[in-house]
């Protein structure tokens, strides 16, 4: 019996997927809910699974095509094997695979995006050294084996350099590589959002710091019985959530968004948390953050940038929030303007902890310094409520007690 496999039904705000990469060919079995292919939307890639175990008969779309949702994707005859595929099944199979097939030991490593620039650019997966989590492939890894495989040649012809002459003379114009590879939807979709916000919000940074001092102390007494209690390590995202929460009870307007020409108050505090991913910049929500305890925080925040790295985070998990936090201190920022993340009017930057030497009572102590930016929408959110907003922050860090006491 022939069954249809479909596009499952699209998310209302996405109106089309890309077909990243076919995991099965024309002729090749299948088990019942086996992955066959991936589809990329503008934020997530979905998979689309086997309705039945038997073997593929016919592919309708190609790799890199759009699809809808209800199209058509390949035809399935259920209940058969591969051997019981027709002569003419395997020669299209044959004819479908490319000059330079991905090592099956190598594809299961390759993320998404590196799958796809895999089979354009024919290349052989297993001669790809893999940076990401578990040896995984990612887009950087082959562009840089792109890279060395156009220098490789030139290297060969090489000669050895002559001494330098003692008149300079222009540099040589020899042909130099480049690689054009076109947005991914995800890419294209986050430059759009990031252009909007420039075009439509008038933003506005102020800076502050704060001495992590008490912080510090509280995690390094506390750790190891926060982590037996709990089963997660104590971070610093669950001491910034919190602390902007109380700030945010204090300033509302820093937790409003725009709809139109009206504002919308938030009484509840969905906190978004940027996470970088090899396709780009994700930000998963925590809903009810105000509920949630120091430690089913640092839970939900770890649990959801793993499944953003993994791809496999939904739609829903990425939508809505009330105020965002994005933290380039992971990556060794010192200061910096986040953008903010339409249709919220605030983003809090974190950045790199340094050690500076600081006044504290007439006296010069070196004290671990973080910078913040609070990038704000300045048609809502006055100056003075984004400094205030700045130092209720502040003081939540640099004495947590308040954060027990809501003061």
């Amino acid at each position: 019996m022939s069954i249809e496999v479909k596009v499952p039904q699209l998310p209302e705000s996405v109106a089309d997927a890309t077909l990243v990469a076919w995991h099965k060919n024309v002729g090749e079995a299948v088990a019942r809910d086996e992955n066959l292919v991936d589809l990329e939307t503008d934020k997530v890639v979905l998979e689309v699974p086997s309705p039945s175990a038997g073997v593929i008969k016919e592919l309708k779309v190609a790799n890199g095509a759009t699809v809808t949702s209800g199209q058509v994707l390949a035809i399935l005859e259920a209940g058969a094997d591969a051997a019981a595929a027709t002569p003419a099944q395997k020669e299209a199979q044959e004819a479908k695979e490319p000059a330079a097939p991905v090592k099956a030991e190598s594809a299961a490593k390759l993320a998404p995006a590196a799958r796809r620039m895999v089979e354009e650019h024919k290349l052989d997966a297993g001669q790809i050294a893999g940076s990401g989590r578990d040896g995984r492939v990612t887009k950087a890894d082959v562009l840089q084996h792109l890279a060395e495989r156009e220098a490789a040649p030139a290297a060969r012809e090489a000669k050895p350099a002559a001494p330098a002459p003692a008149v300079r003379l222009p540099p040589a114009q020899g042909a130099r590589a480049e690689q054009r590879v076109p947005m991914t939807r995800l890419r294209a979709r986050i430059a759009e959002r990031l252009v909007q916000a420039q075009a439509t919000a008038a933003m506005l940074t102020t800076f502050n710091e704060v001495d992590l001092t008490a912080v510090n102390e509280i995690r390094s007494r506390y750790r190891e019985k926060f982590e037996k209690a709990h089963g997660v390590r104590l971070g610093y995202s669950s001491f910034f959530i919190r602390a902007c929460i109380e700030a945010l009870r204090k300033f509302p307007a820093v937790n409003a968004s725009i709809d139109g020409k009206d504002i919308v108050y938030h009484e509840y505090y969905d906190i978004g948390v940027a996470v970088s991913t090899e396709r780009g910049l994700m930000v998963p929500v925590l809903r009810d953050a105000e509920h949630m305890s120091f430690a089913e925080i640092e839970s939900a925040v770890g649990a959801y940038a793993q499944k953003a790295r993994d791809g496999s985070i939904t739609l829903e998990e990425l939508t809505g929030g009330t105020f965002t936090i994005t933290n380039g201190g992971v990556f060794g920022s010192l200061m910096s303007t986040p953008i903010l993340n339409p249709p919220q009017v605030a983003i809090l930057g974190m950045h790199k902890i340094q050690e500076r030497p600081m006044v504290v009572n007439g006296e010069i102590k070196i004290r671990p310094m973080m910078y913040l930016a609070l990038t704000y929408d300045h048609r809502i959110v006055d100056g003075r409520e984004s400094v205030q907003f700045l130092v209720a922050v502040k003081e939540a860090l640099e004495d947590p007690a308040r954060l027990l006491l809501q003061l």
